[in-house]
């Protein structure tokens, strides 16, 4: 299986070390290609001893997926320089936020073409991945996809419309529990804990919570931790004091927003 990774970044890089280090790739299996940054495709090739594409593009044109992993803004320009080099049979995996199928379809035609949405958790694999296809994209080639994705994490098959949501709880979802970790670091520092002792603690409070999730229902395992009138007790009620949940809700719907309207922007 050949793959060209069409954009460099942390997402695109990722992906990479989450395939080469699941062994669903050899490193010789990827190539890659951006814009203008030799320096970031160097690192590429160094850090993982993945190709980078070469002029003639004989490795995008040998391609059985094209990963297009680059800025919303610079689709439109990526799709029109690797239109004329692309496969009848190569499969485009975009993993770019807000951007339709349809709108990948004016540039490439008919070609089969997944929108999917990992984040960065892919890395260490263990990203929560949502996946969308088009109808030209066979059985077969379902397969294959679950079977990349899979390598860095959980898949969820969705329809279309469905991945702005996606976007928003699962791609922009890591920043907002990290966001949550860095207030619950501060507020231990303010209650008396050095930071050094509440980054630990915080960290093992989130890894500890996050295997707990695995096994059991979230409000079943909230309320084993909550005693009548204790302390977490005490902290839940702050919470919903406070909103929490439309706080929560609101962070979602304007992300989701925000996909929606990145999709407009390329009708």
């Amino acid at each position: 299986m050949n793959i060209v990774c069409i954009g460099a970044g942390s997402m695109a890089e990722s992906m990479i070390h989450g395939w080469i280090n699941k062994r669903i790739l050899k490193p010789s299996d990827i190539s890659v290609m951006n814009k203008s940054d030799i320096d970031r495709l160097e690192f590429l090739r160094d850090e993982y001893g993945v190709n980078i594409v070469q002029k003639e593009k004989t490795e995008l044109k040998n391609a059985d997926f094209a990963l297009l992993a680059m800025k919303p803004k610079d689709v439109k320009a990526a799709l029109c320089g690797i239109q004329d080099d692309l496969s009848p049979d190569t499969v485009i995996l975009s993993v770019v936020a807000g951007v339709p199928i349809r709108t990948i379809q004016k540039y490439v035609g008919n070609l089969p073409i997944a929108r999917a949405m990992p984040n960065t958790s892919a890395k260490i694999g263990k990203s929560a991945t949502g996946v969308a296809w088009s109808e030209q994209v066979t059985l077969e080639q379902q397969y294959e996809l679950r079977d990349l994705l899979s390598s860095i994490g959980g898949v969820t098959v969705v329809e279309e419309p469905q991945l702005d949501a996606v976007t928003a709880v699962a791609g922009s979802g890591p920043a907002f529990i990290y966001y949550f970790a860095e207030a619950m670091t501060e507020a231990g520092v303010a209650n008396g804990l050095s930071l050094e002792d509440s980054k630990k603690l915080v960290r093992q409070t989130f890894s500890g919570a996050s295997e707990m999730l695995q096994y059991a229902e979230f409000a079943e395992l909230r309320k084993k931790v909550t005693s009548p009138n204790g302390t977490t007790a005490a902290g839940i009620a702050s919470l919903e004091e406070n909103n929490f949940k439309e706080i929560i809700g609101e962070c979602i719907n304007q992300a989701a927003s925000r996909s929606q309207a990145l999709g407009r922007e390329f009708e």
